[in-house]
């Protein structure tokens, strides 16, 4: 029995290392698994043994296999946020070294969406003005486009017909007696200005630039106002940085602060200028801001 124990003692001593370490791992195995697979989901394509793997158990029953999960092909976020930002960059790039094209482009593109979206307000608008007034439904006037040239601006008439025959070149007042009750919700609601979308197309206008004013207006303020010919060097515009940011013309100082929203456009004008003047105009549409 001596010799027994000493045998079992000597054994111990020589393999109790090794069975501490075996002990541990069957241990902390449910916590390495775990970390594992933690590893695995998270690693951008690990190299996984196909063969599967079996589960220790500790009764005789014959472990059942576990497949190795497969990981998704979706495009990793990284990746794709560097996909739209090169495509991003081109267009921003194409933007601004063309961008006298790609305003062209954009302005019959929004011109065309335009009117097709606006159809049924310009026939309605079309019934009620031709019910509560006499006189056209479309009203042209001469004004000054860019570099000069002179050009039919269409308006839908807002006025009683000859509204100006006895005032001439006047601007528009507050509770001005000239418009008529249909004429006040048009202006109010800036429907009056769509059929200029034809101007946009005709390549007269643009959507974003300087109002164009009369060539009478545009030969008095010349001699009133410095720089006031630099708002030609543009198109003139539907909307434009002075409609959205100062109020409608009452005297010759508004115009003189709007000539410096003008001027300042015109420096600064790009793509992403003519986005957010577009969505402020909006906010202006909705609020009725600035109607005459």
């Amino acid at each position: 029995m001596k010799h027994e124990n000493q045998a079992k003692f000597r054994y111990l001593k020589r393999n109790g290392i090794a069975l501490l370490l075996l002990l541990g791992l069957f241990l902390l195995e449910p916590s390495l698994k775990e970390k594992l697979s933690f590893a695995i989901t998270y690693t951008d394509r690990p190299t996984v043994s196909s063969n599967p793997i079996k589960t220790p158990q500790l009764d005789t029953a014959e472990a059942t296999p576990i497949k190795t999960p497969v990981k998704s092909r979706a495009p990793e976020p990284s990746s794709l946020f560097l996909i739209l930002a090169g495509v991003g960059g081109v267009i921003a790039r194409f933007a601004r070294k063309s961008f006298e094209q790609f305003k062209r482009g954009s302005d019959i593109f929004l011109a065309i969406l335009g009117l097709f979206i606006a159809s049924p307000l310009l026939i309605l608008a079309t019934i009620l003005i031709k019910a509560t007034s006499q006189g056209p439904i479309i009203y042209k006037q001469r004004r000054v486009g860019k570099n000069g040239e002179i050009f039919m601006i269409r308006k839908l008439r807002t006025m009683y017909a000859n509204a100006e025959k006895t005032t001439g070149a006047i601007w528009a007042r507050k509770n001005d007696s000239r418009i008529t009750p249909i004429g006040r919700i048009l202006r109010k609601t800036h429907i009056d200005e769509i059929p200029q979308l034809l101007n946009v197309i005709k390549g007269e206008m643009s959507i974003v630039g300087p109002r164009p004013e009369r060539p009478e207006m545009v030969r008095d303020l010349k001699e009133l106002i410095l720089d006031y010919e630099k708002r030609l060097q543009v198109k003139p515009g539907i909307t434009g940085l002075a409609q959205v940011w100062h109020k409608y013309d009452e005297t010759v100082e508004d115009v003189k602060k709007k000539i410096k929203y003008d001027i300042l456009y015109i420096k600064k004008m790009c793509l992403l200028v003519d986005l957010r003047i577009m969505a402020n105009t909006f906010v202006v549409v909705l609020t009725g801001k600035g109607a005459r």
